[in-house]
């Protein structure tokens, strides 16, 4: 019986790798076809790079299929549908092959696919396993994740230039030299030429036509990359106008809430210093004299680090009148921010230590200004109680006005 069951078990194996090898031999085949593949990596703004450079491809009638993780997993269809991805467990990086398997018929040209593996080694499999890039993509470089991609700077670009292609291209915004030169070592390893793109080819005019917060690297990345495959300035651009932005992306919502005007900016998604700092700079014109400008630092229970980090940049690096918590660490949170020099009497704690009710939170957040506008910026983390329940009354409860900026005139037409 002992030899029949090592029989059985050989043979089990052999089927086992045939198999392997026939879906690997597959994989390849679909890959093989497509004549752009695009992989989209970074710190900040994969899911928005994804978006806009498949557009841009739509727009040039070019078949294109997408996948884009960021703050909703979905597959953007050639007509530029969102079909959301569902998922029985953990995401891993073997949804790359099952997208890739369902999604691309022989009529497709172009995938573009962000890259969802946060690991080195990961990031590097999905690279040269799963998507074998022709034009690889690097957003930027920022501090995150350095529990896996290294502590410094330099060391994050190395681990990111992971998905550098061989014997391609690739494409980066990133503007620090030094990192600049991390991303090139790799790349000359790689024989694959570096593309830096330049924000400077972006106009006001250009960033002006997007009905979100756009980033002016973001959209030099898809300017480069339709330089490259040839699709013309005017039609990329028209196609990034047209895709449809990630939920997370920065939108405004301008509200009327008793006799204040409130601007609420969402940038819970953000949770980087230099994102941060530039998001703050694109708020600028929504703030006037009469404006309060109200932070809410928004902290998860899993991210202790990154609360403590935030409690820094928010008095160091932003400029706001109050702050606010949310979530866990609360007592945490304010001590350091008092260690920073903030006031005490400028910080009100809504988050679980408190466990306010809605009305309790737009009390605090906007009647208790005495300014008739408020601006009020959520930011560090997505998910925690208390932000949902503010989302929730600011989507469905709170009176929408006309956007615009902030000057004084437009406080007398909404006050």
């Amino acid at each position: 019986m002992f030899p029949v069951f090592l029989a059985a078990a050989a043979i089990a194996v052999v089927v086992t790798v045939i198999r392997w090898f026939g879906q690997t031999v597959a994989h390849q085949k679909r890959l093989d076809q497509v004549k752009f593949r695009v992989h989209v990596n970074g710190i900040r703004g994969k899911s928005t790079v994804t978006r806009i450079v498949a557009g841009m491809f739509r727009e040039a009638d070019i078949t294109t299929i997408a996948k884009s993780t960021g703050s909703f997993a979905a597959v953007i269809t050639p007509g530029g549908h969102d079909v959301p991805i569902k998922r029985s467990g953990a995401p891993t990086i073997m949804e790359q092959l099952k997208i890739i398997k369902n999604y691309v018929s022989p009529d497709v040209e172009a995938i573009i696919v962000e890259c969802m593996a946060i690991v080195p080694a990961y990031q590097q499999v999905s690279e040269e396993k799963m998507v074998r890039s022709t034009i690889g993509v690097l957003t930027n470089v920022r501090e995150d994740h350095q529990d896996v991609m290294g502590e410094t700077l330099p060391e994050i670009a190395r681990s990111l230039a992971s998905t550098c292609p061989h014997d391609g291209l690739l494409v980066t915004a990133e503007q620090d030299v030094d990192l600049r030169e991390v991303i090139q070592d790799v790349a000359d390893e790689r024989g694959t030429r570096v593309v830096f793109a330049d924000p400077d080819s972006v106009t006001d005019e250009d960033i002006a036509r997007f009905d979100y917060i756009a980033f002016k690297e973001n959209v030099a990345i898809g300017l480069a990359i339709a330089e490259i495959v040839g699709i013309p300035r005017d039609i990329a651009i028209a196609g990034m106008v047209r895709a449809a932005p990630d939920p997370g992306v920065l939108r405004l919502k301008h509200l009327k809430i008793g006799n204040k005007l409130v601007t609420w900016a969402n940038l819970f998604a953000v949770n980087d210093r230099e994102s941060m700092v530039a998001a703050m700079e694109r708020l600028q014109p929504y703030r006037s004299a009469e404006t309060t400008t109200v932070g809410i630092l928004n902290n998860r229970a899993d991210r202790q680090v990154r609360a403590t980090q935030f409690a820094d940049v928010a008095v160091r690096d932003l400029d706001f009148d109050r702050l606010v918590t949310f979530g866990a660490y609360e007592q945490i949170v304010t001590q350091r921010l008092i260690e920073n020099n903030w006031p005490a009497d400028r910080i009100s704690n809504l988050g679980e230590q408190r466990k306010p009710t809605t009305e309790q939170m737009i009390e605090e957040l906007v009647h208790n200004n005495d300014t008739p506008h408020v601006l009020v910026v959520g930011f560090v983390n997505i998910h925690t109680h208390q932000a949902e329940m503010m989302l929730d009354y600011f989507e469905h409860e709170a009176e929408t006005v006309e956007p615009g900026a902030v000057p004084d005139s437009q406080m007398a037409v909404v006050a």
